[in-house]
């Protein structure tokens, strides 16, 4: 196992799924020692391949917040500058050597690669299934944000070029592979959230038929009443959940075992599987809080004054977090406390107290307290690092916003709104009266903040070129990512967007 762990390190880091030099290369090293390798050891690295891209906090998570209005990630003086890469993000001015973009795409790629490999070593018929979500998974992430999705049907010549799936049909694609194997994946359920399984698959298909006329025309798109059916008809088809009695046990520590909402996540667990899921609350938190963050990333004023002040999704104290560092949970503003009530100070001695007011780049003497921190997930202060909160991909809430959305989009309004209104009881707002594009656009930010789906959401609903906070209006080109160069001089099967 060890040699096979080396293996696929060799084989993931230095490959580039579109390339042709590089995978006739790789494919001959994987052939060295092919009696080591097997279908289930070659599965657990194709599930391993996911951690880095959706977990870091620079892949496609910074590409799908700090985009947004949701995130924004400042330079703090001469702290955060790395570049520019954070602030031209949120100011939607990247270009195709962004590094950050760059790595998101290919990493993405090299996760598709990885689950292929799995269906070349007589996989069993559910390991075959599982690569194949895992495939899915990740050519999604690419359509959204790229389009451009490079795939192979199999890797037995690699010297072929890679077919490009793009658009509508990319979502067509992906529809029917999951089609395929969903009768070969496990039962889904609150107790089996680790593994690719048929609910898993039903709310990626749900995320591709809700937004298959944004991959027709992003611009413009048009939501067909049979795709919205579609939407319907799979939410009604995962069952076995409930919304969790504390918001915040779906982020925890032991969310695994907590959580009644979690549909599919990715296993953090100590000599075993796990990414960089800690990187959600140091890239936030203050050098003096515990844990010691990195004194980075916030949100804004107007994305917190979306909330309700007894929204518990605003913030809230946790057991096992508040009472043993002081640090709430949710969306932090004004002094921070130890566990004691103390008040903490910043370096210089000042008054540890976040404010509202952030730019994108700061100078002064307030550096350390600029911004609204954010910590979804209570830290986990038994295995700081790393940490075991699994990390949320779907669930059970986002279902139900999804089935709201589709019975709007084709008139049902009272049916969504009752949905919706279900999902604020439980956290702690009051009803809404009616339901809208827009109050349900801002419902999908208050529930599903920092998860990774606010740009996603907000060109499905036309107002991600729109002018925000510490960000001017964009143009039309910024609805896609643009192909990365690295990418364009390996594979002349891509083109680049236009507008780049």
């Amino acid at each position: 196992m060890k040699n096979l762990k080396l293996l696929v390190l060799l084989l993931i880091t230095v490959f580039s799924f579109s390339c042709t030099k590089l995978e006739q290369n790789q494919r001959g090293a994987l052939n060295i020692e092919s009696s080591t390798v097997n279908a289930a050891g070659l599965l657990q690295s194709a599930y391993e391949t996911l951690n880095n891209p959706f977990q870091d906090q620079s892949r496609f998570w910074a590409a799908s917040e700090h985009t947004t209005d949701e995130a924004i990630g400042p330079t703090r003086g001469p702290d955060w500058d790395d570049n520019g890469v954070w602030r031209v993000l949120h100011n939607h001015t990247w270009n195709a050597d962004h590094q950050f973009l760059s790595d998101t795409y290919r990493e993405l790629l090299q996760a598709q690669f990885a689950a292929s490999s799995v269906l070349d070593k007589s996989p069993t018929p559910q390991q075959a299934a599982e690569a194949r979500f895992i495939r899915a998974l990740s050519m999604f992430a690419v359509l959204d944000g790229w389009d451009q999705v490079p795939f192979r049907s199999d890797l037995k010549d690699l010297k072929k070029l890679p077919e490009i799936k793009k658009g509508a049909a990319a979502a067509d694609f992906i529809i029917s592979e999951l089609n395929a194997i969903i009768n070969d994946l496990p039962a889904g359920s609150s107790s089996n959230i680790i593994k690719a399984n048929k609910n898993a698959a039903r709310v990626l298909m749900m995320k591709l038929y809700l937004n298959k006329g944004v991959y027709a025309n992003r611009a413009t798109p048009t939501f067909a009443a049979g795709d919205m059916q579609q939407v319907i008809t799979l939410a009604d088809q995962i069952t076995g959940y409930s919304l969790s009695s504390n918001f915040y046990d779906n982020f925890s520590p032991d969310n695994s075992t907590k959580s009644t909402e979690i549909i599919y996540a990715l296993e953090n667990t100590n000599g075993v599987r796990g990414g960089n899921n800690q990187s959600r609350w140091y890239c936030t938190l203050h050098y003096n809080q515990r844990p010691s963050g990195w004194n980075g990333f916030t949100t804004l004023s107007d994305f917190y004054d979306k909330f309700e002040a007894t929204d518990k999704r605003r913030g809230d104290s946790y057991t096992g977090v508040t009472n043993v560092s002081g640090l709430r949970v949710g969306l932090l503003v004004g002094q921070q406390f130890d566990q004691n009530g103390t008040a903490l100070k910043d370096r210089s001695g000042a008054p540890l107290s976040f404010t509202r007011d952030v730019k994108i780049k700061e100078t002064g003497t307030n550096l350390e307290v600029t911004g609204i921190r954010v910590i979804k997930y209570p830290p986990d202060y038994a295995k700081e690092f790393p940490a075991e909160n699994e990390y949320v991909i779907f669930r059970w809430a986002d279902v139900m916003l999804m089935k709201a959305e589709a019975l709007l989009r084709t008139g049902n309004a009272a049916a969504g709104l009752a949905i919706v209104n279900q999902i604020r009881a439980n956290r702690g707002a009051t009803a809404l009266a009616s339901l809208t594009a827009d109050n349900l656009l801002d419902e999908r930010g208050r529930e599903l903040y920092w998860e990774g789906w606010r740009r996603n959401d907000l060109v499905r609903f036309g107002k991600y070129l729109n002018a925000y906070q510490e960000k001017p209006a964009s143009t039309s080109e910024r609805l896609l990512f643009p192909i990365p160069n690295e990418q364009l001089a390996v594979n002349p099967a891509l083109k680049q967007n236009p507008g780049y």
